[in-house]
């Protein structure tokens, strides 16, 4: 009968493989001991994670109140079943990361069109041109994380 075994990876260079594999960012927020997660899209480069999205909601008045983050991505989830007539034999297989840092906002153009570049690299191959109001009219956030741990959980 197979185990369930679980890793910690602390490999920056192995951390970063499952990172770009990873199509959903989820971002946990909290303001006053209010939780608040949200998935995104991104991209990563260095350690830092970059989203983007309206300039205004809980996410911005979140942010900008407290802009320590706590980030999670997962790959490769399946389920796992040891014996089918029992249910606490059921479990999930996966790849995931953890990472805690801190979100700043970019104001600077250029610096807000490198983000985006970076946020279609993780989807596509393709080299895209942005209109200056599609870029003015949208937040991109950074987060610098100091922490990032990976988690292999499978068979």
């Amino acid at each position: 009968m197979p185990v369930i075994r679980k890793r910690i990876i602390t490999d920056i260079k192995e951390i970063e493989n499952i990172i770009s594999k990873a199509r959903v960012l989820f971002v946990g927020m909290s303001v006053n001991d209010q939780p608040y997660v949200l998935p995104f899209n991104f991209g990563y480069k260095d350690r830092t994670f970059y989203i983007h999205g309206a300039p205004e909601g809980k996410k911005i008045e979140y942010m900008k109140a407290n802009s320590k983050v706590c980030i999670s991505l997962e790959i490769d989830s399946e389920l796992f079943v040891r014996h089918e007539t029992m249910a606490c034999s059921y479990s999930m297989t996966y790849t995931s990361i953890v990472a805690f840092g801190k979100a700043a906002f970019i104001e600077d153009y250029d610096e807000k069109v490198q983000a985006m570049n970076l946020v279609m690299k993780q989807y596509t191959d393709k080299d895209f041109k942005y209109s200056k109001p599609s870029i003015d009219g949208i937040v991109v956030i950074k987060i610098v994380c100091d922490e990032i741990t990976g988690h292999i959980r499978g068979v």
